[in-house]
């Protein structure tokens, strides 16, 4: 079986699963998104019941396979039928609820299997893996459990299914319906089939009380709301990080080594995740990490910050090669960590203060931001002072090359900014007059360095001649105006060199490890915000119908897009490309007071 990346995406706040369209879990890490994964067929290709790192519920003579969300909700529901006229029904989640007034989000995945029409006979194949796929787990098993164990590591299937057809894989008729509970090494006491009946209902109840609150377009409104969602499910809640998706190591395009690991906490894409959700409404994600942020603030000596740490706020993420996964599609090699740790990135000072400035101006919080709390961003701001016109390797991480990137420097300008109007809020008119004074100069440097009258634009570095997508945001982040003829001329120099047919590259030029390929699925979106911008709305609405029909059938996206076939490549779900619809559906859709 060749792996597709058109998956859906299940969790809680605690983990993640990938499913694919006939119902086998494809992926899944334990026991939170950056761990070892029990299932990890998607970078390892299998025939049919054969192979390890799965969890499949197979449909003997299976002809036809069906698959679609519960409306507003992370729930999935899966049904396949065989030849016969028989019908079964897989519903999947991971449970989230209130329960005791405190979230209740386990590391369990529950699977409820149902007939709902003629004989069907099915076989499950639960074959969890340790070690990134190099082993299957041992089994140890009791009258309504079994035990996969591994080291440091056991995870107990409590089932009303056959022990012994699970075991030796033996097909077997579904008279009514099973129930498939994975979570902790603990005993349960309630009744199987009513822990499933009650925790479907309250995860539902959950994710439809969540979406009543969401605060969204007219248009589009479900293409948002399933964004939303999938922003939610890369939030890990215990420390309020924001993974940027849930994989490792999916190429960027067919046969490249741009494989990376992607379930870490970018700074720069939780700030957009965050502004994201803001403008939905829902405030929780903000808060929570900002908590996370704060502690990783405190960490950091004498301001410098990382551009991406683990989702416990650990500061090492040691890139390292693994050979027992052969890749998605056999395409390797297949990364553990991220090397970016290491890297200098000038523009996570901007990323970071945008991120907290929300917290000073946003009266429905709660916990407000205060002095204290900005005197802890001046050291950010002060940093950012220091670098914005130093070399980095940029926010598209080049591993070999460091230049005076000119997005970099523009959030440098950013931070300093919002610190101004910050101090301003705060009445601490003689900081606010400091940080403006220090954006004022960046500002005129950026102008300086960063223009090319050649070219007519904003270029990717100080002095240089290419282009790069991230400038398309230079309106966005406020640093030119819409009708500042600098900005047009910019999007009108990225539209010549960089747009393929309906996509925007990152870039063109060759880098470490060749020329890009693929586009990039933000950078669309960003030129989408740049066209609304300048008036150019019918053809910012038709680049967004464009994008919107590149989705998968769940309506998720991933980090890359084949320009050619519309193909999916690339680290999925990628949060980036999430907020990119959510944020330019927003921008493009009717106003709900003129819409009807």
């Amino acid at each position: 079986m060749t792996n597709t990346l058109d998956l859906a995406l299940i969790g809680n706040g605690q983990i993640g699963a990938l499913v694919d369209q006939e119902g086998e879990i494809v992926w899944c890490c334990l026991p939170r998104f950056d761990g070892d994964p029990a299932f990890c067929s998607l970078l390892r290709d299998h025939a049919k019941g054969e192979g390890f790192g799965y969890c499949s519920i197979e449909l003997v003579d299976q002809v036809q396979a069906d698959q679609q969300y519960l409306p507003n909700s992370a729930v999935l529901q899966t049904r396949l039928s065989d030849s016969q006229g028989g019908v079964i029904e897989l519903t999947d989640f991971a449970p989230r609820y209130r329960h005791h007034n405190r979230m209740y989000m386990p590391t369990m995945l529950i699977r409820q299997i149902r007939r709902l029409s003629g004989n069907p006979r099915i076989i499950l194949r639960i074959r969890p893996a340790h070690g990134y796929g190099r082993e299957r787990c041992e089994t140890t098993f009791g009258s309504n459990h079994i035990r996969y164990v591994a080291p440091g590591r056991t995870v107990r299937l409590t089932t009303d299914a056959s022990i012994t057809a699970i075991l030796q894989e033996i097909p077997f008729f579904i008279e009514d319906r099973l129930s498939l509970i994975f979570g902790p090494d603990e005993t349960t006491t309630e009744s199987i089939t009513e822990m499933t009946r009650r925790s479907l209902d309250e995860t539902l109840s959950y994710w439809h009380k969540w979406v009543r609150d969401l605060g969204i377009p007219f248009e589009w409104q479900e293409a948002v709301i399933r964004a939303a969602i999938t922003l939610k499910l890369n939030t890990y809640d215990d420390t309020g990080a924001i993974i940027a998706a849930m994989t490792t190591s999916i190429p960027e395009a067919p046969d490249t080594p741009r494989t990376w690991d992607y379930r870490y906490c970018w700074l720069r894409d939780a700030y957009f995740v965050v502004n994201a959700l803001n403008r939905l409404g829902t405030t929780h994600t903000m808060e929570r990490y900002l908590s996370y942020m704060v502690n990783v603030v405190a960490g950091a000596p004498e301001g410098f910050i990382q551009p991406v740490y683990g989702i416990d706020g650990r500061a090492r993420l040691e890139e390292y090669l693994i050979d027992s996964l052969p890749g998605y599609r056999g395409m390797g090699p297949v990364r553990v960590g991220n090397q970016a740790y290491e890297q200098i990135q000038h523009d996570v000072y901007g990323s970071a203060i945008l991120a907290v400035t929300h917290v000073f101006f946003d009266q429905r919080l709660t916990q407000r931001g205060d002095v204290n709390l900005f005197h802890r961003l001046e050291a950010l701001g002060a940093r950012a002072v220091q670098v914005h016109d130093q070399p980095d390797a940029g926010l598209w991480e080049l591993r070999g090359t460091l230049r005076v990137h000119t997005f970099s420097s523009l959030m440098c300008w950013a931070a300093c900014d919002r610190l101004a109007k910050i101090a301003t809020r705060l009445g601490l008119l003689e900081r606010a007059g400091y940080w403006s004074a220090h954006a004022k100069r960046i500002h005129s440097v950026i102008s300086e360095r960063g223009w090319n009258a050649e070219r007519g634009a904003f270029t990717a570095s100080f002095g240089g001649t290419t282009l790069d997508a991230s400038l398309l945001l230079m309106n966005e982040f406020g640093f030119l105006a819409a009708d500042d003829p600098r900005f047009a001329s910019t999007v009108a120099a990225i539209e010549g060199e960089l747009k393929h047919g309906e996509y925007i590259y990152r870039y063109i030029e060759e880098d470490d490890f060749g020329f890009p390929e693929n586009a990039f699925v933000i950078c669309t979106f960003w030129y989408i915000y740049a066209l609304v911008a300048l008036g150019r709305h019918d053809e910012a609405r038709s680049l967004f119908e464009n994008l919107l029909a590149q989705r998968n059938r769940h309506g998720l996206l991933s980090e890359d897009l084949d320009v050619r076939t519309g193909e999916h490549w690339g680290n999925f779900v990628q949060t980036y490309s999430m907020v990119g619809l959510i944020n330019a559906a927003i921008r493009l859709s009717k106003r709900w007071d003129v819409a009807f």
